[in-house]
């Protein structure tokens, strides 16, 4: 691509043609409005003008996907949807990630020549590297921190999600510490309550988490969820830090891409991004953006670990568009900025081996939280049975097989395996 340009790709659904739509983006986002205006003269469009690069019609449908779109005079009653490229010139906005979005998303959504339209992709010029330096550990620093090599990072989620108690907490963390617990993180729920301050759930996470280590010579990674407004992230990351903690999370789209860039700016530890909100975004096809696109701005702007939902979980999503998620956030990105997958929801051992088909990669985590934690045997035996699933998938031998030796994931199987 042009090193001077940010190019954007788009799914695009219109009553009108696909080459009057791209021209509405390109110029609602550019040096365009809805009528001429003296100043936008051919020099100024030339310098500043977005580009229609392509054009690729797909199908029509007889119905809108979006309410409040026009139709053009003697409408013939079809949608054409089609993939529409457009590139934008760096100097409308510069290596800014929020002026970014103001130009490749914007008011966009909002025109009515458009009855859908989705942000499918993104490239974007190695300018932006100087201001946003991408995560500062990723997959390499968070196996370095936890000691896990050649296997997934296995965790849990703390459940419930709210109302233990600190004395709770402490006894579950070490409880699954001495069990060799990988990692553990706060659920998005639970960040800084009024019945459990971050204060105290930092030390008493943090002793616990030092008296498994005393007892195994291994210190699980805990993500302490420390999301708030600007001046209490930074508080909060140097609490967890202080305390000896290893791991931060915040949830991405409560404290915005800038709040992400913030934090990355003086993160000592990696930085868990957890993606809830992220269906208001993306769960109608025709509305949105694509996690393709999203997850570049997250690791862009520093997030080490990225959530991308899980094969067979609770949630809407299809499992080729986690499959998708997965290998998107390790694709080459400005000449590094990986991110670690998360792997999680409704996720027990009996899910590596399809992870692992899926996606021929153990360079992930697969956290479970009932998967692991309600398990007949207990918190640790749920431990054990992921790891066998992984140890299974990984040397290709069937999950009933290998469970016929391995007591902790046949009651796995038992238990979860029957939905």
């Amino acid at each position: 691509m042009e090193q001077d340009r940010v190019t954007a790709v788009y799914l695009v659904e219109t009553a009108y043609s696909l080459e009057r739509a791209a021209a509405s983006i390109a110029g609602e986002q550019s040096t365009g409005t809805f009528t001429a205006v003296p100043g936008e003269t051919d020099a100024v469009k030339e310098r500043h003008g977005a580009r229609v690069e392509r054009i690729e019609p797909l199908d029509d449908t007889d119905t809108p996907s979006l309410p409040g779109a026009k139709t053009p005079p003697g409408h013939d009653g079809k949608y054409r949807r089609g993939r529409v490229t457009v590139s934008f010139p760096l100097h409308n906005f510069g290596p800014s990630i929020p002026n970014l979005m103001s130009a490749v998303a914007g008011n966009l959504y909002e025109l009515q020549e458009l009855s859908g339209l989705r942000l499918l992709d993104l490239e974007l010029p190695e300018a932006f590297t100087v201001r946003y330096p991408g995560p500062k550990f990723g997959i390499e620093g968070t196996r370095k921190l936890t000691g896990v090599y050649d296997r997934p990072i296995l965790g849990t989620i703390v459940k419930p999600s709210v109302g233990l108690s600190m004395e709770e907490l402490s006894a579950l963390v070490e409880k699954l510490g001495k069990a060799g617990m990988d990692f553990i993180k706060d659920d998005e729920l639970n960040a800084n309550p009024p019945y459990a301050p971050l204060a105290d759930k930092v030390k008493a996470v943090m002793e616990a988490v030092e008296r498994a280590a005393d007892a195994t010579g291994k210190k699980l990674m805990y993500a302490f969820n420390i999301t708030g407004d600007y001046d209490e992230l930074r508080r909060n990351h140097d609490l967890v830090v202080k305390a000896g903690g290893t791991c931060v999370m915040v949830s991405i789209l409560s404290v915005g891409l800038s709040g992400l860039t913030y934090l990355n700016q003086f993160s000592e530890v990696p930085i868990h991004g957890h993606r809830n909100q992220w269906g208001m975004l993306t769960r109608s096809p025709l509305l949105g953006i694509e996690f393709t696109a999203y997850q570049k701005l997250c690791r862009l702007a520093g997030a080490d670990h990225l959530h991308v939902n899980g094969l067979n979980s609770k949630f809407y999503e299809s499992n080729e568009s986690v499959v998708r998620s997965i290998a998107a956030c390790t694709a080459p990105l400005l000449g590094g900025y990986k991110a670690m997958p998360v792997v999680s929801s409704a996720q027990w051992a009996g899910m590596a081996p399809a992870t692992y088909v899926a996606t021929g990669n153990v360079d992930l985590m697969h956290l479970a939280g009932g998967g692991m934690l309600a398990h007949p045997d207990g918190p640790a035996a749920g431990f054990e049975s992921m790891k066998l699933g992984w140890e299974a998938a990984v040397q290709g031998i069937p999950l009933d097989a290998y469970a016929a030796q391995h007591p902790s994931l046949q009651r796995a199987i038992e238990k979860y395996g029957k939905g």
